[in-house]
């Protein structure tokens, strides 16, 4: 049975009552009954509509301060009884049936989130509106179920072109918006009452699934979906140009927005495989985007990057998509940025995969982080805190310039475990000269940070060739190295001090930090503590 359904008689009982005179006001209109619970019966006849309490229905009146008002025999069965099988039945009972439900429910959340005490708490949590809402829901065939105010002009709309009929799909929509909200509304409740109880439980949902053309792999199936009722969303990203966003295109472009999003400056990270191979920050946003490119040419290659800035025109044509020598065109997968000047987006178009992504990255800021393996969820609060302290502790003193600190720290924050960051201050741009992760032992991360800083001041000479080593070495020693964890022995400090680093900046707390600090003292080298690691797994 998918024809349409004329409203007849509908039941208001609404907890947000913003804009629900609109709605029964259109079916009046139409000749539908309206019955209605006392405080939305009060509004809607203020609005000079007509209106039967629902107690006429009931028989009952409305009891122990509002908790009894809409249970009854007669309502749920005007809602349930089905319209053919059980029309005779429901004829001998005395029951005329309720075509539309409009029901919002009693606001939990907000006054949970406003810190009442236990029992104001426990007088929010709605039975008979769940109660309505689930039997409307499950009779969709022949009743309309209407949860969010968002959806009466719509409503309006139709009832008024339809004379005062809703439409099978129209009813199986919000229906299914119906059981999402009992769901999300008990999940909160229950979520609620475990942590009253000093437990915590966990309850997720998504939904506006999005199909992707595949997963990691061509041959693992994938979806991108949004979490239901977060205030924002990397899902909310606005789509600009090119081809469609793979699952690994998503996950880098997460990994470039959270990389700029606490970079006050201009800035611009370039992601590989989810770890920055180029970050960079300063006041010019070309600048910015060569010297970022510059931390690791090569990888760039196919990258994705994110700008924290508006980007204009004379920044993207670093990448020469107009180049009539094909060689010097430099391939990108994706570029997000908070906007885009329409000169900038005119030139990017010249490269017709090139995909083009407008989103706020400070928007992927999070409190919780989520990973759910086999059956289990990991949760843990998301590392937003750089530093505890700043402590020398050689005999070695060094003034690391705090926005170095705090740019070195943000940079190796963003690299996967076992991970090294080699940073400087050139010309008032920070810049990651280098970086080395995701290696079985934090050796192997520092001789790639170390060796890829050299790569980089080697290509960045261009003096003449005897003035190269010494213009490597001067820089070398300007530069900070930064661990996101301690040096469990003394042999990252022999390599460093083998590539001249004269600043080391590790969060300490080995048990082997004397004799990492006394080989500090050993080949001048300044260390400083920071009390706080920062593994990314």
């Amino acid at each position: 049975m998918k024809h349409s359904i004329k409203i007849k008689r509908a039941l208001f009982s609404v907890s947000d009552k913003s804009g629900v005179e609109a709605l029964a006001r259109a079916l009046h209109q139409n000749g539908c009954q309206i019955i209605s619970t006392g405080g939305t019966k009060s509004v809607l006849e203020k609005a000079g509509i007509p209106v039967t309490e629902i107690s006429e229905v009931t028989g009952n009146p409305e009891a122990f301060g509002g908790r009894m008002k809409t249970i009854s025999f007669q309502i749920e069965s005007a809602l349930l009884f089905d319209r053919e099988k059980d029309a005779d039945e429901a004829r001998q009972l005395g029951i005329e049936p309720i075509d539309m439900v409009v029901c919002n429910l009693y606001p939990f959340e907000r006054v949970k989130n406003q810190g009442v005490d236990f029992d104001t708490l426990i007088e929010n949590i709605d039975i008979g509106g769940p109660t309505m809402v689930r039997a409307a829901a499950k009779n969709f065939k022949y009743v309309a179920v209407v949860t969010d105010p968002q959806d009466y002009p719509d409503l309006v709309t139709e009832l008024q072109d339809n004379d005062g009929a809703l439409s099978y799909e129209t009813r199986f929509r919000l229906m299914r918006k119906a059981f999402n909200l009992t769901a999300d509304y008990d999940a909160m409740i229950a979520t609620a009452m475990d942590e009253t109880a000093g437990h915590l439980s966990v309850r997720l949902a998504f939904d506006r699934a999005k199909t992707l053309r595949y997963g990691e792999n061509a041959h693992q199936q994938a979806f991108f979906l949004r979490q239901r009722h977060a205030p924002y969303s990397l899902h909310d990203l606005e789509f600009l140009h090119g081809k469609e966003l793979s699952y690994n295109n998503i996950v880098d472009l997460y990994s470039a927005l959270d990389a700029v999003k606490d970079l006050s400056k201009t800035a611009c990270a370039i992601i590989k495989h989810n770890n920055p191979c180029g970050l960079c920050e300063g006041n010019d946003q070309r600048q910015v985007f060569e010297l970022a490119w510059a931390g690791d040419p090569v990888s760039a290659f196919g990258s994705i990057i994110a700008f924290n800035k508006k980007v204009e025109r004379s920044t993207v044509e670093f990448l020469h998509l107009d180049a009539e020598n094909k060689m010097q065109r430099k391939f990108v997968e994706v570029i997000a940025a908070p906007d885009f000047a329409p000169e900038a987006i005119e030139y990017l178009k010249k490269h017709k995969n090139l995909r083009l992504v407008r989103f706020e990255p400070k928007r992927v800021t999070q409190e919780k982080e989520f990973k759910i393996l086999a059956g289990s969820l990991l949760l843990q609060t998301s590392d937003n805190t750089l530093l505890k302290e700043k402590e020398t502790v050689t005999q070695h003193e060094t003034e690391v310039d705090d926005d170095l600190l705090n740019f070195g720290l943000l940079a190796v924050r963003q690299l996967k475990s076992n991970a090294i960051a080699v940073v400087r201050k050139k010309d008032n741009y920070l810049q990651l000269l280098g970086m080395g992760c995701g290696q079985p032992n934090r050796v192997n991360s520092t001789r790639l940070a170390l060796e890829r800083s050299r790569e980089n001041l080697k290509n960045e000479f261009t003096g003449e060739d005897a003035q190269r080593e010494r213009y490597i070495k001067e820089q070398m020693e300007k530069a900070v190295l930064v661990s996101d964890a301690f040096f469990p022995f003394p042999d990252n400090v022999e390599i460093a001090a083998s590539y001249g680093i004269k600043t080391i900046v590790q969060p300490g707390g080995s048990i082997r930090d004397k004799s990492v600090i006394e080989k500090c003292n050993e080949l001048g080298i300044a260390m400083v503590f920071t009390g706080l690691r920062h593994f990314k797994h």
